[in-house]
């Protein structure tokens, strides 16, 4: 289990907090705006209303014990900036801040973010998968009931085929494609033998794809 700081809920933020603390994470959410606060408080470890230009407000929070700190304000360049260097004078160890342009993004990292990202309105559940783990490569959600998961091999998983793992009776999960270095191998046969490389591409709903996830996580 990870433990992130998500500053500023709005639609982005929202949806990454949430995902986050879904996949077993302790998430403390930021915001000025009180009823977001409410809103988003049943969904996340915890929910504290703050302004993020504020060190004095800042500072009570200990945002330097958290794994990752993340700056999703999206609509206020100045707060954005403000908070990221906020957050890093208070000794945050990985900064991720929003930015809506590639000036923006300038700034922020010469404020302190370790990563800028451009998020669509709806990336941050992607997001928030690819953050868990290291493992995870790429979420993609189908629906609300299917998703697809780009992860590394897991340890036990080395030099065992797909039909000894029967991943599909264990798991409910359907294997649709195996990365190997520069090769992709599309509907790989059941005796296809996994090696500590490769990249697997599975496919199911979203609850056993999340079972999986948890799995790479730990």
């Amino acid at each position: 289990m990870k433990s992130f700081a998500v500053i500023g809920c709005g639609r982005f933020g929202f949806s990454l907090a949430k995902t986050l603390f879904e996949l077993e994470n302790e998430v403390l959410v930021i915001d000025k705006n009180p009823d977001t606060v409410l809103e988003i408080s049943e969904y996340v470890s915890q929910a504290i209303e703050a302004d993020a230009t504020q060190e004095s407000e800042l500072s009570k929070l200990k945002l330097d014990k958290f794994d990752v700190v993340i700056i999703s304000i999206g609509s206020d360049m100045e707060a954005s900036i403000v908070a990221t260097l906020i957050v890093k004078e208070l000794g945050a160890k990985n900064i991720i801040s929003q930015a809506q342009s590639e000036i923006h993004s300038r700034i922020l990292k010469r404020n302190g973010a370790d990563m800028v990202i451009f998020p669509e309105l709806d990336a941050g559940i992607k997001i928030a998968h690819n953050l868990t783990s290291s493992n995870i490569l790429d979420y993609i959600q189908l629906s609300p009931d299917f998703s697809v998961l780009e992860i590394s091999v897991l340890e036990s998983w080395h030099h065992r085929s797909l039909a000894e793992l029967k991943l599909r009776n264990k798991y409910g999960i359907n294997v649709i494609a195996v990365k190997r270095g520069a090769d992709i191998i599309a509907s790989p046969s059941p005796d296809f033998v996994l090696n500590k490389y490769d990249i697997v591409v599975i496919i199911g709903s979203s609850d056993n794809v999340k079972s999986i996830e948890l799995r790479a996580g730990e």
